[in-house]
């Protein structure tokens, strides 16, 4: 069903430069989101689908988790479900309270969302119109760029710097007038770093009035500090968190969106977010395993630097990443590796139009990226 846009709603999106006929648009985005190409990490990984995947496939294409929810979490979810005929919304503000103490933040500075894409897209419906662009770097996570351009607002594409990190002061200038500027820190689809000194000097910089999106979706896989500190200080910044990365929940739905109150409360004037209560329980009880993070982030950084050993041995080309992804240049049309790889049941990422040459790849088990050494050297020798 199609949501309806409230007249107050209506006002706002007139007076940043919309016309009556966007609304159908920015309606369907509210309401039908899901079933948009453009929305949500599923989406976006079945653009390196190639159908439904045999049961023994190699799955390095979506940058999931295979170690999938914590023992602990499994355990609070399997306890909610008899309780689960409940909405138990206070699941959710428990929740984003907890994440919120943990980074010495106010708790009116978090909100609960069903991952991490939905306050996306509530921000760049939030901060972008016709006469406020989107900017974002090149390549970089494609979501924010695709829902800007589906409702009407100019997007500005700043490429990478030679050191794959963000070109902060290129994105500074590049419009006096930018609405929202998207960094996703690591980056997707590079897993590089940009130094927090850069993100800092780029809030400090930005034109008036704009407010910089730091996702951080794959923050816990490096050992980079946090960018928290720019939200407790009360800067024109919102920050994304997921449980579906490390905390490997990403069939589950479970993310927080943390920033001034006026700043976030702006998500939630498009509607309360349904959150799902099985995948909020796991979230708290994930946030509760001190343990956790650093014990995965060193299993999946030492299956990433094996395979990083084994492709400069090969004289492969790839860029270092601290995520759980990576990106390969294979020095050809990269979809034709794409298709080749799934022939031989290793199914791996898409593709970046400015990078043509270039496959991302994720971190799987061992017995994953076994497969996909075999693989990936039968079809490069090929």
């Amino acid at each position: 069903m199609m949501a309806t846009i409230r007249d107050e709603q209506q006002r706002d999106l007139l007076r940043r430069g919309f016309s009556r006929r966007d609304f159908t648009r920015i309606s369907l985005l509210l309401g039908a989101a899901a079933a948009l190409p453009f929305y949500n990490e599923p989406a976006l990984a079945q653009l390196s689908d190639l159908g439904p995947l045999p049961p023994d496939a190699v799955r390095v294409n979506a940058n999931e988790n295979p170690m999938g929810p914590c023992p602990e979490a499994a355990e609070a979810i399997h306890r909610v479900v008899q309780k689960s005929g409940r909405y138990m919304y206070d699941e959710g503000i428990k929740m984003a309270q907890t994440l919120a103490e943990q980074l010495d933040l106010k708790p009116s500075y978090a909100i609960a969302f069903p991952g991490s894409s939905d306050p996306l897209h509530r921000a760049v419906l939030a901060y972008t119109s016709p006469t406020k662009p989107l900017v974002i770097a090149d390549p970089s996570y494609e979501a924010p760029d695709r829902a800007a351009k589906f409702i009407g607002a100019p997007v500005i594409h700043v490429p990478l710097r030679p050191d794959y990190s963000h070109d902060v002061k290129a994105m500074a200038a590049a419009s006096p007038e930018a609405g929202l500027i998207y960094v996703c820190n690591p980056n997707n689809p590079t897993g590089t770093i940009t130094p927090k000194t850069d993100i800092e000097w780029l809030v400090a910089n930005k034109p008036p009035g704009a407010v910089v999106m730091i996702d951080e979706a794959y923050i816990h896989w490096s050992e980079e500090p946090f960018a928290t500190g720019l939200v407790g200080a009360d800067k024109d910044v919102i920050i994304l968190r997921t449980f579906s990365k490390i905390y490997g929940m990403a069939g589950l739905r479970a993310g927080v969106s943390l920033g001034r109150p006026d700043l976030i409360t702006k998500l939630k004037d498009y509607g309360p977010p349904s959150m799902p209560v099985t995948a909020m329980v796991g979230a708290s009880a994930s946030l509760a395993v001190k343990n956790l993070v650093p014990e995965r982030r060193k299993i999946v950084a030492d299956i990433r630097n094996d395979v990083f050993d084994w492709m400069t041995r090969k004289n492969y080309s790839f860029i270092p990443s601290v995520a759980n992804m990576f990106m390969v240049d294979v020095k050809r049309p990269g979809q034709e590796v794409v298709q080749a790889m799934a022939a031989q049941n290793v199914y791996i990422g898409r593709v970046w139009p400015i990078w043509p040459t270039y496959v991302r790849v994720t971190v799987g088990s061992r017995e994953d990226m076994e497969k996909f050494k075999t693989a990936f050297q039968k079809v490069m020798n090929a």
